[in-house]
């Protein structure tokens, strides 16, 4: 029978990265692993938001700079361009591409429909 300590109810996966996105994204300067341990309100390690933002560092998601002894990081793009992100990559996961960019269109609404097509035609032509 285990009688230890009671341990801190978990996050869903990603939680703790997405409340770290927000933080930085937020923040006007950069943050280092403290900064963003004195933002977060929980019983967090810091070794927990070195690991975790170091994570995020290696799947592009931040850059970083040398500050002290510690690193400093700021976020790639905003939460427009992290949206895009995940649509560019939902795209690319599946070979068809134009099956999964048909069926997109089709789900739009027609006011999105319309600003898509708004968007498209201010491109120049790649042809």
């Amino acid at each position: 029978m285990n009688t230890g300590p009671i341990p801190a109810e978990r996050r869903p996966g990603g939680a703790l990265e997405a409340e770290v996105l927000a933080l930085l994204q937020s923040s006007r300067r950069p943050l280092t692993p403290g900064d963003v341990l004195q933002h977060l309100s929980d019983d967090l390690a810091y070794s927990t938001v070195v690991t975790v933002l170091s994570r995020m560092f290696e799947k592009g998601l931040l850059t970083r700079e040398k500050q002290g002894r510690a690193y400093a990081y700021t976020p790639v793009t905003d939460t427009h361009g992290f949206a895009a992100r995940r649509m560019r990559q939902a795209l690319e996961s599946d070979p068809d591409r134009e099956a999964v960019l048909t069926h997109f269109v089709e789900d739009l609404s027609t006011s999105d429909e319309q600003l898509l097509r708004q968007l498209l035609g201010g491109l120049p032509d790649q042809g």
